[in-house]
């Protein structure tokens, strides 16, 4: 049982990332219809056309947010899904959207997750949102974090995925080099990719051990880049059309696990959700991890994509270092990974940075990313994480023959 691969992403958008975004801010209903717009215009759809939606949480409504975001589109949809999934919203939406196609529920479906400013109430000032400095964790009254974790200095993203590499490191070691050429390698992608925010500024393994220690034995460099942007993909039946504008990636595997919001709560911090979703992906799919051309891996840390590539099953747990000594990660290397720079290079833009490496995987499978074009790409794995590694999701694609 699974998906058949009846669905398929037909169409995407993505807006160039920016560190400092220079235009006027739009609300993000506004900012969802513009990218969804541009979606449908690739994929050769009309909006009439769609029947679904697939949407993050929005500023303009706390409640009904499917409901608003259709009625602001103008679509009416006999689908209509919010996941709340952290950086897993990516690929959760796509999955969702699959799977609905095949059990009947729409033809067309729209995902989408921008990333840029918003406006401010006429009147007051931009001012921090406190609950920022909590990044993943909850500050509520009544999170078990707020009684808990946070008093005791456990809070947000940094000290946690710090926390993990640690915990790696009393297990099997730990070869900060190593871990620095994961950045290095999607930085080189990033040179080759002119939409990349660190595009044209190549790095060393020694400038990423030299840039600032921010949690230990985390380094600026590897972790991810906040940015403006936002990213958009259609999923439609693939007979939908005789023939649709550029290859199809089909959507042949799925997986999704989560059992803990914080890893303090974790059985085994190097056990990862990533593991048993990416094992129903590949079996779903009928795929082995040797047939997979390119790795979309979710990259906010480079421990991230450590413990991905161990726990997806493309080299043995605690081989992880050496797999990444012994391998080129890089679009020309033997086993590329994150060929657009990943977000730790082409930058994260807020809950839809995960969306980059879907639409990264799409281009790659249409042979359509310019001078990172693999030579062969039919098969792709890609990734999302939510939260410190508590919710992870991953997705098979492959492209119409």
């Amino acid at each position: 049982m699974g998906l058949a691969g009846d669905a398929a992403i037909v169409g995407l958008a993505d807006w160039k990332p920016a560190r400092k975004y220079a235009g006027a801010p739009r609300f993000t209903i506004e900012q969802f219809a513009e990218l969804a717009r541009l979606a449908l215009e690739d994929a050769g759809l009309e909006a009439a056309e769609v029947d679904g939606l697939v949407t993050a949480r929005i500023g303009e409504s706390s409640n009904f947010v499917p409901a608003t975001v259709a009625e602001y589109c103008g679509f009416a949809v006999n689908f209509a899904e919010l996941v709340d999934l952290g950086g897993a919203n990516s690929v959760g939406m796509v999955w969702r959207a699959a799977a609905a196609i095949e059990l009947g529920l729409a033809n067309v479906v729209v995902c989408a997750i921008p990333g840029r400013p918003t406006p401010i109430r006429p009147g007051s000032e931009r001012v921090l949102d406190p609950r920022w400095f909590y990044g993943a964790s909850s500050p509520e009254y009544g999170s078990p974090q707020a009684e808990f974790e946070i008093p005791y200095g456990h809070l947000a993203q940094n000290a946690g995925y710090a926390m993990i590499a640690n915990r790696y490191a009393a297990v099997h070691g730990y070869d900060p080099r190593a871990m620095a050429k994961i950045a290095v390698d999607q930085r080189t992608n990033a040179c080759a990719n002119p939409d990349a925010v660190f595009h044209g500024q190549p790095i060393t393994v020694d400038d990423v051990l030299a840039s600032k220690l921010i949690a230990d034995p985390l380094h600026l460099l590897e972790i991810v880049m906040p940015v403006h942007g936002g990213h958009a993909v259609v999923v439609a039946r693939r007979d939908r059309k005789p023939r649709w504008p550029h290859r199809p990636a089909r959507v042949v595997g799925c997986g999704e696990h989560l059992a803990i919001k914080s890893p303090a709560y974790a059985k085994d911090l190097l056990s990862t959700p990533v593991g048993p979703a990416s094992e129903l992906a590949f079996r779903m799919a009928g795929v082995r991890r040797d047939e997979i051309d390119l790795a979309c891996v979710y990259d906010c840390y480079t421990i991230t994509v450590l413990l991905t590539l161990e726990d997806a099953g493309f080299c043995k747990k605690g081989e992880g270092l050496a797999f990444v000594r012994d391998h080129d990660l890089t679009f020309r290397g033997d086993f590329p990974l994150n060929t657009h720079g990943g977000q730790l290079s082409y930058g994260q833009a807020g809950g839809g940075g995960g969306m980059s490496q879907v639409t990264e995987a799409v281009r790659q499978l249409r042979h359509d990313a310019g001078v990172r074009q693999l030579r062969r790409c039919d098969t792709v794995y890609v990734s999302g994480t939510g939260g410190v590694m508590s919710e992870q999701s991953a997705l098979i694609l492959r492209g119409e023959a």
